[in-house]
């Protein structure tokens, strides 16, 4: 297997974009009153997951890096909690992008460990 070139080459990277595009599309249904609450906030933790991903790619120290990673679990999981907020408000059908998100936790968790498994080789 090639070595990544970019964070855009990261399997994690690409399904966090992907979830944060869903997140996009599924809220453009929400009611115009949650424009400003629950859209506003459920786009912002959703796009800060691959935002945090492609800027701890980037850093050389294993342990910044990982603790990026670890703020993209943390946003991921606040996006979790909306999304179950959404589906509870019967805002919208969140079982798909839900889906999508556990798969994204589990690529971070696999990530974070491939990291610190690899932090004694560098």
């Amino acid at each position: 297997m090639e070595p990544s070139k970019s964070f855009e080459d990261l399997t994690v990277w690409q399904k966090a974009h992907q979830l944060t595009l869903q997140i996009y599309k599924l809220t453009r249904g929400f009611p115009k009153h949650e424009l400003y609450g629950l859209t506003s906030q459920i786009r912002r933790a959703a796009s800060s997951v691959p935002s945090n991903i492609a800027e701890g790619y980037s850093l050389r120290g294993t342990q910044e890096k990982l603790k990026f990673f670890n703020y993209a679990y943390s946003s991921l999981e606040e996006t979790r909690y909306q999304l179950i907020l959404a589906r509870d408000l019967d805002y919208a059908d969140t079982s798909e992008t839900s889906n999508l998100a556990i798969e994204v936790s589990k690529l971070i968790n696999a990530y974070t460990a491939a990291i610190s498994r690899n932090q004694g080789n560098s």
